[in-house]
């Protein structure tokens, strides 16, 4: 396995595709806003072995104070080898100076959003209008 994390958004839409399928995420079934969704970010990141699309990550932000995770995600046949946290360093690259980083986790990930420094906000409760089915 050749891994390499990369900050680029010439990702092709069938390789997206692909990757939200293997993780049956809902917005798969919106293949255009998803497309435009991911490669508008304000960052993406991508996870390839060799030219196999095995991970991504994005972030919408001000630029400036506060950051939020929307997608992180990872082939299912990649879980557990560390891909997830070298998206994850490289947002923090970019983001770990700011001062509110925020994300949405579901029971699958949250322990390894802990792991990674991320905790619950106080007494806060997530909230949202959501059209998916998988949480």
């Amino acid at each position: 396995m050749n891994v390499i994390v990369s900050d680029r958004r010439d990702i092709n839409i069938e390789d997206i595709l692909a990757l939200y399928r293997a993780n049956k995420w809902s917005s798969a079934e919106k293949p255009i806003e998803l497309y435009n969704a991911l490669t508008n970010s304000h960052a993406l990141f991508s996870a390839w072995d060799n030219d196999k699309l095995i991970g991504i990550g994005n972030a919408i932000s001000d630029g400036h104070l506060v950051v939020y995770y929307p997608h992180l995600l990872v082939h299912p046949n990649y879980q557990g080898k560390g891909i997830g946290q070298m998206i994850m360093e490289k947002m923090q690259e970019k983001y770990g100076h700011f001062h509110m980083q925020m994300l949405t986790a579901d029971s699958k990930a949250i322990d390894f959003y802990k792991k990674i420094g991320f905790a619950r906000a106080g007494h806060t409760e997530p909230m949202w209008i959501y059209k998916g089915e998988e949480h």
